[in-house]
């Protein structure tokens, strides 16, 4: 089996497709991996992690995998962080939960031909501040869900204003990852995610 058609088929079997991703809306073209370095907890396509180690903004590693159209700087990433099960898994009313949005990530030092795992340089502060995870007690296992966006030529600037720099709690519920794309003109290249609850 592919590393493709793994992440695939793992989203399915999670429900993230359908419940975050349309079905058949992307080929994954890079495996990121989201790595708390305090405690060296990461994303592993639905593992379990326990929320005290998830506390941190994390840094993101990232391994083409189509190397050659990545290895020259140029690329950058948004990466969005998503609860699909808010407020609970089997009732989510405030579907989509907006945890994190950060844009401008560049990858740097990727040789052609190598598939090295670097990380993506932070080129800009968050549009959206990270939140933690915070499942309620009782409310199941939440799929804290991670999309990575190429930007278009030139980048993407999110204007002063927009949602997206809501920070209260009632500005970050109900959100939408792929309209937010969709409106950017952004192109979803890679998804992975954990679970965790209260």
């Amino acid at each position: 089996m592919s590393v493709t058609s793994d992440i695939i088929n793992q989203l399915t079997s999670n429900g993230i497709i359908p419940d975050v991703l349309p079905p058949n809306s992307f080929t994954p073209s890079v495996f990121f991996t989201i790595i708390y370095p305090n405690t060296d907890v990461q994303t592993n396509l639905g593992n379990e992690v326990q929320r005290s180690n998830v506390l941190d903004e994390p840094e993101i590693s990232i391994a083409p995998l189509n190397v050659p159209e990545v290895g020259d700087g140029e690329v950058r990433y948004t990466l969005v962080m998503t609860d699909p099960d808010a407020p609970k898994r089997f009732e989510p009313k405030f579907r989509e939960w907006r945890h994190w949005v950060i844009t401008g990530l560049q990858v740097t030092n990727t040789q052609p031909g190598k598939a090295d795992v670097v990380y993506a340089a932070k080129t800009k502060s968050a549009t959206t501040p990270y939140w933690p995870p915070g499942p309620p007690p009782e409310s199941g296992l939440h799929r804290y869900t991670f999309l990575l966006f190429e930007e278009p030529k030139g980048g993407v600037t999110i204007p002063q204003g927009a949602v997206e720099y809501g920070t209260a709690l009632e500005q970050r519920r109900s959100w939408n990852a792929m309209k937010f794309a969709e409106q950017y003109n952004l192109k979803l290249v890679g998804a992975n995610f954990f679970l965790c609850q209260g």
